[in-house]
């Protein structure tokens, strides 16, 4: 990637290039917004390009030919080079993407830096279970995390402190505040400036809203919580990454309320942050151990997660166990006897097997040689046979 940057942010490469980051992808299309954008880069005045100079400028992208052959994808928060643009009518072409400092699977996007684990206080009522599998997931990317409990105007201040106090024993410190009262901005703007967060948690814990209230040029979609099911609606359909008034970058990402355990069993135990701190200094007698009545475990088991820890690894342990089983079923083939007796053969891999294609073959000058006779005798005996 050309030239350094600061933690949070974007690498600007130090030439004439056009670079920009993207903030939308939209079936084949891309909006690039051009953060670091100069004058050299566009090699006219910043006064002179057809929209504000406040505003970023921004063009809807396609990708080039190249990259889909190679096939390099692009997506949100990718630092890429834009050829041809078209000012006037808001048009150019990816041509390149510079390399990932960071990627995520789920929800898609590259070059995060810090995740902002946003959960309500009431409305939905905060459940430690789902908190505690959000927690999971989020320490598996190895990232900075920053809890945020919000609705902060719906409980009382004990609860407050309650929860705060609680995290703490987690490992974690939570920032409690209410969007509606308008303490966002103060308590947590400063966290955000100069990174690049995803924002992610359930759905009706007023992701969208928090964004709307930091960044009020995005009008993100919102939706009361479900009164009948007591927990929130979808309004966020894809990644978005909106850029914050004092720098940085927010993504939006679609709310989901059961996210997937993306570790095995012998994983789990490291994104526990309690796990962590009482295995300091001293350590199991099994280097695979799973600290669930294993001989000579070191852990102690009275801290408050350690129930949702065994629940975690039970639903791994089995899916671990299905997920062999159904590849065990997949290489075997069910066969019926003359007699009707079924009985079970392995599938014979069909690459392995399969007769190569004469298309496929080369074919040299080595395969039409023919074998001439070596002397004068075999070849009047070849003769007196053809003329037969």
């Amino acid at each position: 990637m050309n030239g350094a940057a600061a933690k949070g942010d974007f690498p600007y490469p130090a030439s004439s290039e056009l670079w920009g980051v993207v903030t939308a992808v939209q079936a084949n299309y891309y909006w690039v917004n051009f953060h670091g954008i100069t004058a050299e880069a566009l090699r006219q005045p910043l006064e002179a390009l057809p929209v504000s100079p406040r505003a970023r400028p921004t063009l809807l992208c396609t990708r080039r030919a190249r990259l889909k052959k190679t096939g390099q994808q692009v997506m949100v928060g990718d630092w890429v080079r834009v050829e041809e643009p078209d000012w006037e009518g808001h048009r150019g072409a990816i041509a390149e993407v510079a390399t990932r400092q960071t990627v995520l699977d789920r929800p898609p996007i590259a070059n995060v830096n810090q995740i902002l684990l946003v959960f309500a206080l009431a409305e939905p009522t905060l459940d430690p279970q789902q908190l505690s599998r959000f927690l999971v997931k989020a320490e598996s990317t190895g990232l900075d995390i920053l809890l945020c409990l919000n609705k902060q105007d719906l409980v009382n201040p004990e609860t407050c402190h309650h929860w705060q106090r609680r995290l703490q024993q987690w490992g974690y410190e939570a920032l409690v505040i209410s969007v509606q009262q308008g303490t966002a901005r103060h308590t947590l703007a400063p966290r955000l400036q100069g990174h690049v967060t995803v924002v992610s948690g359930p759905s009706g814990v007023g992701k969208s809203s928090l964004i709307n209230h930091l960044i009020p040029q995005a009008s993100l979609r919102t939706a009361a919580v479900s009164g009948k099911l007591g927990r929130g609606r979808h309004t966020t359909r894809h990644v978005e990454l909106f850029e914050l008034p004092q720098g940085g970058f927010l993504a939006d990402t679609p709310g989901f309320n059961q996210p997937d355990l993306p570790c095995s069993a012998h994983q789990l135990g490291h994104y526990f942050p309690e796990i962590r701190q009482r295995l300091v200094g001293q350590a199991c007698q099994f280097n695979n151990c799973l600290h669930r009545d294993e001989p000579g475990c070191g852990l102690e088991t009275d801290w408050e997660r350690y129930d949702y820890y065994l629940a975690m690894l039970d639903e791994i342990t089995l899916e671990s166990g299905l997920t062999q089983r159904r590849e065990a079923e997949d290489s075997l083939k069910v066969k019926v006897g003359a007699l009707g007796q079924i009985h079970q053969e392995p599938l014979l891999a069909a690459k392995k097997y399969r007769r190569v294609s004469r298309r496929r073959q080369r074919q040299g000058l080595e395969h039409l040689r023919y074998d001439l006779p070596e002397t004068l005798e075999e070849l009047e005996d070849l003769d007196d046979l053809e003329g037969e």
